[in-house]
């Protein structure tokens, strides 16, 4: 375990610490810092076992985020979850958006709905579907709809620029680029600030991934959605 001034060792065996009950133990982890808790969990069995245990995790969300407990069920597709869950949503919501009021948890619970539809998933749904039901989400939970049309923007937004730059990412990013366009009312229409920053992405970050026929297909739906466009986007 490290902290930011001194490196502690666990060892396994032969240490007190390590013989300590598992009430005791989850006490002193939700005080450690959570960039070490994979550290932690790797060091016994016992303690790996306690890192997937629904007991630590809501010892970890009352104490970082204490009016948790507090907080009311919300209506609409996207669901809580346990605590681990809700501890995660509210970690990102607190250090990818820097929300600190009522709206911190569903939208971190949002982020994370997106990014493993995006990710995990072979065959992601349209991004229309899933823009769709990230906006009944917000209006569920009584939003405005300028207020869930900028919420539903920058959880696109968080969720692109923190996606892994890897083969499966270039192939996810051409898909949305080379979705037709739907004409859907506002709120539901898709923001033209996220659409740019998925052609920004594959125009900078992953230029040398495209073929010469891939290349010029999306510069041709980026024709299409913007003029102008940037020069740096030219030339394959």
């Amino acid at each position: 375990m490290t902290d930011h001034s001194t490196s502690i060792t666990f060892s396994p065996s032969d240490n007190p610490f390590g013989k300590l009950p598992d009430h005791l133990l989850v006490e002193i982890f939700v005080r450690v810092p959570v960039s070490d808790w994979v550290q932690l969990s790797c060091v016994k069995k016992q303690w790996a076992n306690l890192f997937r245990e629904e007991f630590l995790w809501h010892a970890a969300l009352l104490r970082s985020f204490p009016l948790a407990d507090h907080a009311k069920r919300w209506p609409g597709p996207i669901p809580r979850g346990l605590s681990k869950r809700r501890y995660t949503a509210l970690y990102i919501s607190k250090n990818i958006f820097s929300l600190d009021d009522e709206l911190d948890e569903i939208v971190g619970h949002t982020y994370l709905f997106l990014k493993e539809h995006l990710e995990i998933s072979t065959m992601p749904p349209p991004a229309g579907i899933l823009h769709g039901t990230i906006i009944d989400q917000f209006i569920a939970c009584g939003m405005s709809r300028d207020k869930t049309h900028e919420l539903a923007s920058q959880t696109w937004l968080a969720v692109i620029d923190n996606l892994e730059e890897n083969e499966q990412t270039f192939l996810l990013l051409k898909q949305l680029a080379l979705e037709g366009d739907v004409f859907l009312p506002y709120p539901y229409s898709r923001s033209q600030k996220v659409q740019w920053r998925v052609f920004e992405k594959l125009f900078t970050d992953f230029r040398d991934c495209f073929n010469h026929e891939d290349y010029y297909d999306v510069l041709a739906c980026a024709k299409h959605k913007f003029q102008p466009i940037p020069s740096t986007w030219l030339g394959y």
